[in-house]
């Protein structure tokens, strides 16, 4: 067997493929801010978002004990519940998931490198501080301010749109509620219910698990779910929302949430207002007029 020369070990030594270097380096002299591209969509959102929280620094301060163990910072539960939307994460436990090893999600947040994400169980104990404080309300009004401040906002065309928004319960949730239940099969925990046969209304049927959802359908060619609706009321001059609720899918709750958002809008000058035609009734209408 012929011994390699030493020009072919040379040559083998200077060749131009890229070592497959599996160790990971001891230092790194990069941040996360330098992975993100300067073109992302992600960044003047941050920015956008970071000058509202400055702004409501009195409100954190009033959240928390002035003694004991410091908490995740709300700043940081606020990015993540707007990366959770902006993404359409099903859960706050996918979106803990993403910050263990999504840069970008991390960049957003507010975490470092060298920082471990939290929990999801941090949103269950900090929720109803937030709830409580209206902190996400407080939020959505820090940044229409800026809208306004920049001239971006019409005072006088609008829209107004509802749609549903599924419940986390289940079709087999809904009982009768004179507590007799539909006959059922199958394990205790998941059964299979028989609905053949039987009329469910919201008048004769609740849900055990979610007792304020509603079942609902926004057309006669779909089924019925169980839903929330939301509303939103857009200015026109550039598609800014300008308000929003939730409320119980009863049927009439998209032409009263509208008539309360339009209600609660700036100024007594002459407003206008585009709708669909599940708005077109008269009592609405009246309701606009007055």
């Amino acid at each position: 067997m012929r011994c390699p020369t030493i020009v072919e070990k040379n040559k083998r030594e200077t060749t131009m493929r890229g070592a497959d270097v599996t160790q990971g380096s001891m230092f790194s002299y990069l941040t996360l801010e330098d992975y993100v591209p300067k073109e992302h969509p992600l960044r003047p959102i941050r920015e956008i978002v970071n000058a509202a929280l400055r702004e409501m620094d009195e409100t954190f301060a009033a959240m928390y004990a002035d003694s004991g163990r410091d908490s995740t910072p709300p700043e940081q539960l606020l990015r993540g519940l707007i990366l959770q939307s902006l993404y359409g994460l099903r859960s706050e436990r996918l979106l803990c998931e993403q910050l263990g090893y999504n840069m970008l999600f991390c960049w957003f947040v507010g975490l470092g490198v060298e920082n471990k994400p939290w929990d999801h169980s941090t949103y269950t104990k900090n929720r109803d501080r937030l709830i409580e404080h209206e902190v996400i309300r407080e939020l959505f009004s820090r940044v229409l301010d800026q809208a306004k401040a920049k001239g971006l906002l019409s005072a006088e065309h609008f829209s107004v749109d509802g749609t549903l928004v599924r419940a986390w319960a289940s079709h087999k949730s809904f009982v009768p509620k004179d507590g007799a239940p539909p006959p059922s099969s199958g394990s205790r925990g998941n059964p299979e219910v028989d609905f053949k046969g039987q009329k469910r209304t919201n008048d004769t049927h609740q849900s055990k698990t979610d007792p304020d959802a509603k079942l609902a359908t926004k057309s006669s060619k779909a089924g019925a779910i169980p839903a929330y609706m939301g509303h939103v009321l857009t200015e026109n001059r550039n598609g800014l929302v300008v308000d929003t609720r939730l409320t119980q899918a009863n049927g009439t709750a998209e032409r009263e949430a509208a008539i309360e958002m339009l209600a609660e809008l700036p100024g007594e000058a002459r407003k206008t207002v585009g709708a669909d035609k599940a708005y077109d009734t008269e009592s609405f209408v009246e309701g606009c007029r007055n």
